[in-house]
């Protein structure tokens, strides 16, 4: 078993795998751990998966998975997770917005006892306002509704321990939210400050498409009140119907002092009906994501892999 897996999910990082790999070889010469690099390419389009191969020729500690298809940032650090052999196990994007620099303080702080070290963000170059302003709004929304602590301002840089690697194994949930269910797990968690640099080439693959379903998924994974909405918005209506209702018969009988004509209740049943979809739609993503782990799909599809199946592996 190595001390140390690096997971590296790959999405058209080609302008940045040598220098990441550089710079993470750099740290590790200095820190003098037996590791593994795994990158797990996720379906990209450009030559990511040539230069990962060219780095397996000459590093005997490079491992990758390569996808048959994108099948998302998450489901690709799940992979990594499935496949690595290391004591622990530190997750990084290869966009070096977050510094490999800071894996020796990652290390150390495990060293001392804990199972979680997470690195939260203080500043974010190279973002623009509305993506620093939705971020923020969705980690602090998801935050205060949900039952567990999830830390905010981070992301899935982090370092985790094996026994949290073991339990996240055990979880195939197929719409993954990472930072949510290593929260979920507990153990001994703690954090470290940085700041984050801008993309050094390429652009995200994390369109504002992508973050909503990604905040969707958070969202719904780790919190039922959307539903408890849902159906409190139903008393609401239904309470404001009945002293309409109340209301309009007042009108008719009592004071006679009405107008024919169909704008109010036209938008009385625009508004109960516009209610209703909402709360069908609301119902209709839970329903959804149980349907897609009833099917118990795979996670992923391996083109081609130079690791071993993970029960197959040595300890």
């Amino acid at each position: 078993m190595k001390d140390l897996s690096i997971i590296i999910p790959i999405y058209n990082e080609a302008g940045n795998i040598q220098m990441l790999f550089e710079r993470l070889s750099s740290v590790i010469r200095e820190m003098h751990v037996d590791v593994e690099y795994v990158f797990v390419n996720d379906g990209s389009r450009d030559n990511s998966m040539e230069l990962i191969k060219g780095l397996v020729g000459t590093n005997p500690e490079v491992r990758y998975l390569d996808f048959s298809r994108n099948f998302g940032h998450q489901i690709a650090v799940a992979a990594g997770l499935d496949y690595c052999t290391g004591n622990c196990a530190v997750i990084i994007d290869a966009d070096l917005q977050d510094p490999p620099e800071l894996i020796m303080e990652l290390y150390n702080k495990w060293k001392q006892g804990f199972e979680v070290v997470y690195a939260k963000r203080r500043s974010r170059e190279g973002e623009s306002f509305l993506k620093k302003f939705t971020a923020k709004l969705f980690y602090r929304t998801l935050k205060r509704i949900t039952s567990i602590k999830i830390p905010v301002d981070t992301g899935d840089f982090r370092i985790i321990d094996r026994k949290v690697i073991n339990v996240l194994k055990k979880m195939p949930e197929q719409q993954k939210f990472l930072r949510g269910q290593i929260s979920w797990i507990g153990f001994r968690q703690t954090y470290i400050e940085y700041d984050r640099d801008e993309r050094h080439s390429g652009t995200s693959g994390y369109t504002y498409k992508k973050m909503l379903r990604f905040a969707l998924d958070g969202i719904t994974s780790f919190s039922n009140l959307p539903l408890r909405f849902a159906t409190i918005t139903g008393f609401v209506v239904s309470g404001i119907a009945f002293f309409f209702i109340l209301y309009a018969l007042y009108e008719r009988l009592i004071t006679r002092n009405y107008v024919p004509g169909w704008a109010s209740l036209m938008l009385a049943v625009l508004f109960i009906g516009g209610v209703q979809l909402i709360s069908i739609g609301i119902i209709g993503e839970y329903i959804s994501r149980m349907s897609s782990n009833i099917r118990n799909r795979p996670l992923y599809i391996l083109r081609e892999t130079n690791l071993q199946e993970p029960d197959q592996k040595s300890e």
